[in-house]
């Protein structure tokens, strides 16, 4: 990037809330009740003085702006990092903006970024992740099973060919014994639909406890399941404990967490091999802070799967770090369609992201629908 481009400042920010829809309704999950299908997609438009601009996910607040206004790019961004402190706020419009000043996909300015050469195109592994607790009103087990079935099949033929299952039913909404067995039996359909070659991945938001997980990885084994999400709250002690056992059973699945309030030595127990996949959200830790992770964790021969849920383009601007991160495992996929977004060139096929090699992020915006979205509950400066 030349010097006059990184000495543009940022004469404009727009910011604005608009929302989205599932394709259906999302129930609840071990700890939660129902997620519904509307999600809220809060994203800010940076401007620079030659009128190019960049936008992305963004929550941020009217101060954030402020602070930012009038200052250059290269007070906001650092060539071969990525968005300096001040710019973090904005950490996916400064990517977007900058590839598109580059004229180069995210993935290949990250991927350059830590010294790994991108293809002119990209593919990233991704699971489907809308597998609630859609269940939950049926009393009738084999209706429950084959309700979640039939959702599975949903995301076969949108192309995935990885599943995540949310499991921890006995937790709260449905008797403990009821709820694992209805788990696993879950477990069992939902790899009939994957096929032998899908790989099939169970989150339990923590509801888990030791017994209870070593007694449905044991009863799902012929089902073998890759990763084992949130069984319970991170503890060392337990984790061991859960290694050992899967050693002793001669069982291949992972453990996986990170999602959400992560404790704080978390990264150190996956040094250590105690967590063997990292799932810090895509939106809160930003694409700065995953790439730089994603170094740590190459070099430590632990697994990188970004969580996302609830953002939509999410989807998309996670499959960029493929190309900058070896143990890149999985986009968490949560299908949405937000009016004003598009992602042109996109797909899913069996099982794999397709990344276009459009400048940035490969994103467009709706002019119209954006400005009403402002208008509406966003906010614009000049300066």
């Amino acid at each position: 990037m030349s010097k006059s481009q990184l000495a543009q400042r940022v004469v404009g920010i727009e910011w604005a809330t608009i929302e989205g829809q599932r394709p259906r309704h999302a129930g609840s999950n071990a700890r939660l009740g129902e997620h519904g299908v509307t999600v809220r997609v809060p994203l800010a438009r940076l401007i620079l003085d030659d009128g190019s601009s960049g936008f992305g996910h963004a929550r941020a607040t009217i101060q954030d702006a402020q602070r930012i206004l009038g200052h250059s790019l290269a007070e906001l961004f650092l060539l071969g990092r990525g968005s300096t402190d001040l710019g973090r706020a904005f950490d996916f419009p400064l990517w977007d903006l900058v590839g598109k000043q580059l004229k180069q996909p995210v993935y290949q300015v990250a991927a350059a970024f830590v010294g790994k050469s991108a293809a002119s195109t990209l593919q990233a592994p991704c699971y489907d992740t809308s597998l609630y607790f859609d269940d939950l009103h049926l009393s009738d087990h084999d209706a429950a099973v084959a309700l979640i079935a039939e959702e599975a099949q949903q995301g076969y033929a949108r192309g995935h060919r990885n599943f995540k299952i949310k499991v921890g039913r006995g937790a709260r909404h449905l008797p403990l014994d009821a709820g694992t067995q209805r788990d696993i039996a879950i477990i069992h359909a939902v790899r009939a639909v994957a096929g032998p070659t899908g790989k099939i991945m169970i989150d339990a938001n923590n509801g888990y406890n030791l017994n209870l997980t070593k007694q449905v990885l044991a009863a799902t084994a012929t089902a073998d399941v890759y990763w084992m999400e949130e069984a319970f709250h991170e503890d060392p002690v337990l984790y061991r404990d859960l290694q050992g056992w899967l050693q002793a059973e001669g069982l291949h699945t992972l453990i996986a967490d990170g999602e959400g309030w992560a404790a704080p030595p978390l990264l150190d127990w996956a040094r250590e091999g105690l967590v063997q996949v990292i799932q810090y959200d895509i939106h809160s830790h930003s694409f700065t802070q995953w790439l730089a992770l994603g170094q740590q964790l190459d070099a430590w021969g632990v697994r990188a799967a970004p969580h996302h849920y609830g953002g939509h383009i999410g989807n998309y601007t996670a499959a960029h770090l493929a190309a900058a991160i070896d143990g890149f495992t999985f986009v968490e996929w949560d299908e949405v369609t937000t009016p004003g977004i598009s992602a042109p060139d996109y797909g899913i096929t069996e099982g794999q992201v397709q990344v276009p090699a459009a400048p940035g992020f490969g994103l467009t915006l709706q002019e119209d629908v954006f400005q009403r979205a402002v208008a509406a509950n966003g906010f614009a400066m000049r300066g």
